[in-house]
């Protein structure tokens, strides 16, 4: 009798904690656990939730087919900025998250307060995470949870969100990016997590907008919620709640440094064209401007962006100018060779004289030039004439040795006429390629005028549109 007095007292030690636990249990499946303060302080209040820290392993429901829904919201406290190249968008967020332990309830007068701080490791945390995170938070851990006499637990937590986002930087720098940061349990179905809002969507915006203190280059425009359900191969469902963020970056810096300047250079190559196309200084003038534009787009290409699945318009737009600029040289480079060698070129056929002397010099204000010297040429003529009439008309001839030094002298005269009607000949030419040069010029030099304001107005358009959105 003695040795099993004995054997339960050794016994009693070890089974008692079972009987606690199997008790606790029980009356958790039962009904909710009523906790009794014997006085109103927070120790009292403490010994007294003791036993529902030692269900913390459990989802807090007195019924496992229960649905514990989390209450979520979040306050965008700050935007840190967005890598275009690894396409992350980095983000401060306040998160909060509610939730019920159904089996918990108190008397706040009894226990002398309605809530209590205590660890978060004395009761269950939902596993929510958010999908889009690509890096470690390395904001401050928040230890504690508040737990209310209704059985309520609030958590709050801080959180540098990277999120992976797909950006849009074709309209850069007036771009506006939708990021989607979504919230749901890693591991829980929808038959025992539900995620809901606890607060307005228009709410969430409108507080970020009042708190928000790190909005230098990026605007937060709006925050939109959503509901999903992710269905899965098993027939289950993983309940979601997706949050968009629409921000819109702030052009004032990349107008300043990038479009303002692009735009005085391609000013400055536009005008060069009243420079004598001629002149060897107008082409020199224009490959000073094209090296100089390269050592800007050079200085500047830490403002640039990376290029993502698009081409970014502002890329394009300085293509196009340093595109312009080297036109621009190739077309002085053809008409200064023009100009310089016309005396060695055959004469102007008939229908370039009609099509550029005529018609195209009309229309860029430059008409043919009127022949001066036709006056000249039937002054000549009519002399030679006059020299080739027969010795008889002219008188008496005079045989002596005066008279054929004077019919030598005349040979010599005729000889060096045609060699300068030769030579105002190859000048006339070279005054018509000449003419058609600068023909060629002044249109080009308005054909370049047009397609820049074209496509300056078309890339702002399209600018304007997407910054308006």
């Amino acid at each position: 009798m003695a040795s099993k007095i004995n054997t339960l007292k050794w016994l009693f030690p070890l089974v008692k904690p079972t009987l606690v636990m199997l008790i606790i249990l029980t009356t958790a499946q039962c009904s909710a656990i009523t906790v009794t303060c014997s006085e109103p302080n927070q120790l009292a209040l403490l010994e007294a939730l003791t036993p529902v820290f030692n269900l913390n392993a459990i989802r807090p429901v007195t019924n496992m087919t229960t649905v514990t829904n989390i209450n979520t919201t979040f306050i965008l406290y700050g935007i840190l900025g967005v890598d275009e190249k690894s396409q992350l968008l980095i983000t401060y967020l306040w998160i909060n998250y509610r939730w019920k332990i159904e089996f918990v309830s108190w008397d706040p007068n009894q226990c002398g307060t309605n809530k209590i701080s205590l660890p978060k490791e004395k009761f269950w945390l939902p596993d929510i995470v958010i999908n889009e995170f690509m890096d470690k938070n390395t904001a401050p851990t928040v230890p504690y949870v508040y737990l209310h006499s209704d059985g309520l637990v609030r958590n709050a937590l801080p959180a540098k969100v990277v999120s992976s986002c797909n950006l849009d930087i074709y309209t850069f720098p007036f771009d506006i990016q939708n990021c989607t940061l979504t919230f749901n349990s890693y591991i829980h179905y929808a038959s025992d997590i539900v995620i809901t809002l606890s607060s307005d969507a228009a709410h969430i915006t409108e507080h970020s907008k009042e708190v928000m203190t790190t909005m230098g280059e990026w605007e937060l425009l709006d925050i939109t919620s959503n509901k999903y359900s992710l269905g899965l191969d098993n027939g289950e469902y993983i309940d979601e709640l997706a949050f968009h963020i629409r921000v819109r970056r702030r052009a004032t810096l990349y107008v300043v440094n990038l479009l303002i300047p692009s735009c005085f250079l391609i000013t400055v190559d536009m005008f060069s064209f009243l420079l004598p196309p001629q002149s060897v200084d107008r082409s020199s003038f224009k490959m000073t401007l094209i090296l100089g534009y390269t050592v800007f787009l050079l200085i500047m290409n830490d403002l640039l962006p990376i290029t993502g699945n698009t081409i970014p318009l502002i890329n394009v737009f300085f293509s196009l100018c340093l595109a312009l600029m080297v036109a621009s040289l190739l077309e002085t480079i053809i008409i200064t060779n023009l100009l310089c060698g016309s005396g060695d070129f055959s004469p102007v056929p008939r229908w370039v004289q009609v099509v550029i002397l005529q018609i195209l010099g009309c229309l860029v204000c430059l008409p043919r030039k009127a022949k001066g010297s036709d006056m000249e040429q039937s002054a000549v003529v009519a002399k030679s004439k006059a020299d080739e009439r027969p010795p008889e008309e002219r008188g008496p001839v005079v045989e002596d040795k005066a008279l054929q030094e004077l019919r030598s002298l005349g040979r010599d005269l005729q000889a060096l006429r045609l060699q300068v009607e030769q030579q105002d000949g190859g000048s006339q030419n070279s005054e018509e390629w000449i003419q058609v040069g600068l023909i060629i010029d002044r249109l080009l030099f308005g054909l370049y005028i047009l397609f820049i304001s074209v496509s300056f107005i078309t890339i702002i358009i399209i600018w304007v549109n997407s910054y308006s959105q």
